[in-house]
């Protein structure tokens, strides 16, 4: 068995997995807004204090961590959505007594999907994560393109909009300050007057309820087409770029499919109408839904 962990920015998922990605067990905890401020104690202790009854119940080969931003050989170079620079996250992390893996948190979903998901019998597939960043990785050829020691890939920061809201990259107009789930939910919490403990199923089932004669309706309708529509001009600058055969998409993206995807798949098709071999790019939500990270931690 191997224990799986998926660290965001908004939430920590810990899965016992067995040699075929398949979840034995699952724990998951949100970040609040109070343990967000010191981000470091909070993981550590959370994720040793779970690990340690998983140990006393099952046999731990290893332990694999999917989380945004750049690490290397254990150490967190850099994660902006967690706020982590120049930490060595193996180290703290030393009292399991288990060796320990650290990749970027994009990179697993994708080999996740690619191995037993959306992706798999593509040759040619990009692969998006949308959360509280927007993360992603593509596959050529059958294999996962990297940059070396460098994160690479880094679709959240391609600029969708020149003097846009700033990033905490340092830029303006990044991808993911438009197209990440966290800016969406976000948008709607505010327009609605709801604090940050409303959840994503709480949000999902406004939506869903929301009729004409609603008298948000048209608040929530606004805030839904502009980031489908922002959402789609990222995904566009993708397709030119690398031709893929299918684009899939994973994070909490997927809980909210039927909001989401035939809107987005129209506004695809009508950007690529004249185009014979863009216009059938099959757009897929992630089948490993929110645990993808966790599975391709372990792969």
């Amino acid at each position: 068995m191997k224990i799986g962990i998926d660290l965001g920015g908004s939430h920590i998922a810990i899965g016992v997995l067995d040699d075929k990605g398949k979840i034995i067990e699952k724990i998951e905890k949100r970040l609040m807004k109070e343990e967000k401020q010191d981000i470091k104690r909070s993981i550590v202790s959370y994720i040793i204090s779970e690990i340690h009854p998983l140990k006393q119940r099952y046999e731990i080969k290893e332990v694999g961590i999917g989380m945004p931003g750049r690490s290397e050989d254990g150490f967190v170079i850099t994660s902006g959505n967690l706020e982590i620079k120049n930490y060595n996250l193996a180290e703290a992390l030393q009292e399991i007594n288990l060796p320990i893996r650290i990749r970027n948190d994009a990179k697993c979903a994708a080999l996740a999907e690619h191995a037993y998901g959306c992706l798999q019998g593509y040759e040619r597939s990009v692969f998006l994560t949308l959360g509280t960043g927007i993360g992603g990785a593509v596959f050529l050829d059958n294999k996962l393109l990297e940059a070396g020691k460098k994160p690479g890939y880094e679709f959240g920061h391609m600029v969708i909009e020149k003097n846009g809201i700033p990033c905490h990259c340092g830029r303006k107009g990044c991808f993911e300050r438009y197209g990440s789930m966290k800016v969406f939910k976000d948008k709607l919490r505010k327009a609605l007057n709801l604090d940050e403990t409303t959840r994503g199923e709480e949000l999902l089932k406004i939506i869903q309820r929301n009729r004409p004669e609603n008298p948000d309706y048209e608040k929530i309708e606004r805030i839904v087409s502009e980031y489908v529509e922002d959402l789609s001009v990222g995904i566009q600058n993708l397709i030119f770029m690398f031709e893929p055969q299918v684009i899939g998409i994973g994070g909490s993206f997927v809980y909210f499919e039927e909001v989401f995807l035939e809107r987005l798949k129209q506004i695809l098709q009508t950007l690529n109408k004249e185009d014979l071999v863009r216009k059938n790019i099959e757009i897929k939500t992630a089948v490993l839904g929110n645990d993808a990270g966790m599975i391709g931690a372990i792969l």
